[in-house]
């Protein structure tokens, strides 16, 4: 390549990095400035950069910066206000994906054409909707007739795109930013739901295929055949999806990159035998571009296939780019190619940086193209060199965006991808291309797809059973992932450069980063946001307590599942020396089974009578030490009746720096005799209020004799009960108390050391960009939040 065609392409992709940095600048910041400073910064960032040469790279950094700031304001301006959160709504439009029915709701995207009532501000947005059967009915109900591309007009109730903020947890806010979603709601009174206009183009067609292939395959293979052909993952289980991670086999399942690579093949091959066949043909169109032509059309159609997912569209821009840049008779590396493919995404969808599709799918290929030689090698050697670096290079991201890594996964890609990809990827497509052609046609190559996928499927299921197939790694410091990143670097360079040992230990931070343990004496109280319910993580030196464990609904929303354990493994926890259920109401208890299968227990706690498991129940005065810290119930008494919220298990931590009172849903009854039986014991420096701040609890008293410094709520936000209530949030602060709600603040790490009370950072927490637009409290709007039933029994 000329001298001069070097320095061109080395600006350029300083260029590109310098918009890509931009942008992860701004969606990783918390500062959101309006929209005509954006404007004016944007325009004249671009006069910069054309009049200023050397300081280009500066320039396109704003300009990156000031588009991804634009596309982020837009998004979150057109969100629900909280004063259409608590009407109903009926609106009517298109359904946007394809519905995911589980047990006993919907779950679906809606484009909203026309709304009445007070929310006229949806019309023309996107927002998420769970459409619930009767609550208690059997009968599948009308929801089942949701399908793609579908007009429907029916009632609804929405908020604002609102989440739960755990360490380790899945930030619902961040996605539902970069899916552009204005509300999340549910459907209210189904049976009145009127559909407009049937089902028709193209996510209609993929669902009619969805369905074909599930008439004709069995059904523990058609599950797995459509995820291949067409990008449909809505069949997989808990259980799939479990050993995929411990396999490290997820991106594969659905449609990849390199899946879509091979249809472009398939095409191009198939063009060319028709170039090949007619020779005169090549006199208006020559074959190499006619070749790089249908390799685009076909990557496009597969991508439409599969619903145009982020790593399908970064394989069609490569193409696109490669074929345009050969069509003009410029050379083109993959570097450059990426580079290119990469900053027309971020033209259009600057929001997908925040997701991790975005990471893995660009990482991925950017870390090959780097390391891998560039001349001809045996294509085994080069399939295992390339395993191998892609196992090296995208581990940092793995366990920084999942806190996991598979041990076995290196062995099963090395099975999965040429046996998937070249065995069952190809009869999937191919049975439904014949199905298009001719229907009826295909049965035969989807049979034998999910025939092929079924063995290799056994096998990979079985080495997840493995006790050490996945690793759960404790959430890191920010800086732990670029160091890793730096050692996975050096490690792939040459072999004769120096220090590759010494850059193991860049990986540390990673991989055993601090779990910011208590010392002897001390102790770590967590409480977590788990909307409307409560669970406590306490931890001394050596041993863990967990205390409640979250709402749960039937076929719905399991805090245990998706917030407890998630948050357990982030905080680098490996069993439970004690789990306590303070009483068994299902905000309180419902996540239980969901902590239980995945920990280990040494000793399962609860008031005597409970309907849930007890190994021994928690009686006043019956207490422990460990590592320094004293605990010990003080209600309920011997021979009390259970009595559900009266019945809870009070729990009171003594430690060497202060103490803490973990009080469940006791009432004013129980403080009362609390205070009866010994008013001191009821002193203490933290209080987790009792039945989430609501006015039969917490008693003037009571509040008094608790002498309590820091006060901790665990409440859902806009919970329908209106929790905590106003006058018990007063009535701790004139006694003195700092008073702290999940629903605002996210979970509570407090630590009683030697430093006295100490509130840690929440790291989930920290404030980020959507909070400059949307942080509030919607206290007095009813409404109820999409992750519980909108007929759940009350509390």
């Amino acid at each position: 390549m000329p001298a001069a065609r070097r320095r061109y392409w080395s600006v350029t992709r300083s260029l590109m990095l310098a918009w890509l940095a931009g942008i992860c600048l701004c969606l990783w910041g918390a500062w959101l400035p309006s929209g005509p400073v954006l404007w004016t910064t944007l325009i004249a960032a671009a006069l910069l950069a054309w009049r200023w040469p050397q300081g280009r790279w500066i320039a396109v950094l704003l300009m990156g910066g000031c588009w991804a700031a634009l596309h982020a304001e837009h998004v979150l301006s057109r969100q629900l206000t909280p004063a259409a959160e608590g009407s109903e709504i009926v609106v009517q439009g298109r359904v946007a994906n394809l519905p995911a029915h589980e047990a006993r709701r919907s779950v679906f995207l809606f484009d909203v054409d026309e709304t009445t009532g007070s929310a006229a501000e949806l019309r023309g947005k996107r927002i998420r909707l769970s459409w619930y059967d009767a609550y208690g009915s059997t009968a599948p109900g009308p929801r089942r007739q949701l399908l793609a591309n579908q007009r429907w007009r029916f009632s609804i109730k929405a908020r604002a795109p609102r989440g739960l903020s755990n360490p380790g947890s899945w930030d619902s806010e961040r996605h539902a930013l970069a899916q552009q979603l204005a509300a999340t709601g549910y459907v209210r009174q189904p049976d009145r739901a009127v559909l407009l206009q049937p089902a028709s183009g193209l996510q209609a067609w993929r669902e009619t295929m969805s369905d074909r292939i599930a008439r004709s395959v069995s059904v523990d293979g058609s599950r797995f055949v459509r995820a291949l052909a067409l990008g449909d993952t809505r069949a997989l289980t808990d259980r799939d999806w479990e050993i995929l991670r411990a396999a490290g086999l997820t991106h594969l399942i659905a449609i990849s990159g390199f899946h879509v690579g091979l249809v472009a093949a398939a095409f191009a091959l198939l063009v060319g035998l028709v170039w090949r066949a007619f020779p005169s043909l090549m006199r208006y169109l020559p074959l190499p571009q006619v070749l790089g032509w249908a390799a685009v059309v076909g990557a496009s159609v597969y991508a439409g296939v599969a619903g145009f997912g982020l790593p399908a569209l970064r394989t069609v821009a490569m193409l696109l780019v490669v074929v345009i840049a050969r069509s003009w008779r410029r050379p083109l590396a993959v570097m450059d190619a990426l580079g290119l493919a990469m900053s027309v995404i971020l033209l259009l969808a600057p929001l997908s940086v925040l997701t991790a599709g975005f990471w893995l799918s660009f990482a991925g290929v950017a870390w090959l193209a780097w390391c891998l030689p560039d001349g001809p090698q045996h294509w085994l050697r080069g399939f295992l060199s390339a395993q191998a670096v892609a196992t090296v290079g995208l581990l940092p991201l793995t366990i920084a965006l999942f806190g996991q890594a598979s041990a076995v996964g290196i062995g099963a890609n090395l099975l999965a991808i040429p046996w998937w990809s070249l065995v069952v990827v190809p009869l999937s497509l191919l049975g439904t291309a014949l199905e298009v052609i001719h229907g009826g046609s295909g049965e035969w190559a989807w049979r034998a797809a999910a025939a092929c996928f079924q063995p290799s499927w056994d096998l990979f299921a079985w080495m997840a059973r493995s006790p050490a197939a996945l690793w759960w790694l404790p959430q890191a410091g920010r800086w732990a992932l670029p160091l890793a990143l730096l050692a996975a670097f050096w490690w792939t360079l040459p072999r004769g450069v120096p220090g590759k040992a010494l850059a193991s230990l860049l990986w540390l931070p990673l991989l055993w980063p601090d779990r910011e343990l208590p010392r002897a004496g001390e102790a770590e109280l967590v409480v977590l946001d788990v909307g409307q319910g409560l669970s406590v993580l306490v931890r001394t030196a050596g041993h863990t307590l967990l205390y409640d464990a979250g709402p749960a609904v039937r076929d719905g929303f399991d805090a245990g599942e998706r917030v407890v354990v998630p948050t357990l493994h982030a905080l680098g926890v490996r069993r439970l020396d004690k789990l306590i259920h303070s009483h068994a109401d299902a905000d309180h208890a419902g996540g239980l089974v969901a902590v239980s299968a995945v920990y280990p227990v040494a000793a399962t706690l609860g008031p005597l009578g409970s309907p849930l498991p007890v190994q021994t129940p928690c009686q006043a005065g019956v207490g422990w030490r460990w590592d320094g810290v004293e605990f010990r119930f003080l209600h309920p008494p011997p021979h009390f009746p259970y009595l559900r919220n009266e019945s809870s298990c009070v729990l009171r931590i003594k430690t060497a720096h202060g103490v803490a009172l973990l009080t469940g849903d006791i009432g004013e009854v129980i403080e009362r005799d609390l205070l009866r039986r010994g008013p001191e014991d009821v002193r203490a420096d933290v209080v987790v209020a009792a039945h989430h701040g609501s006015a039969s609890s917490s008693q003037p008293a009571f509040v008094r004799a608790t002498q309590a410094r820091l006060v901790l709520v665990s409440s859902g936000h806009g919970n329908r009960f209106g929790h905590p209530q106003a006058a018990v949030v007063q009535r701790w602060q004139r006694a003195g108390a700092e008073v702290l709600d999940t629903s605002s603040a996210g979970a509570l790490r407090v630590w009683l050391s030697a430093q006295g009370l100490q509130l840690r950072e929440n790291r989930a927490h920290r404030r980020r960009l959507w909070d400059a637009v949307r942080r509030r409290q919607a206290a007095g709007l009813s409404y109820r939040p999409d992750n519980t039933r909108p007929d759940a029994p009350e509390d």
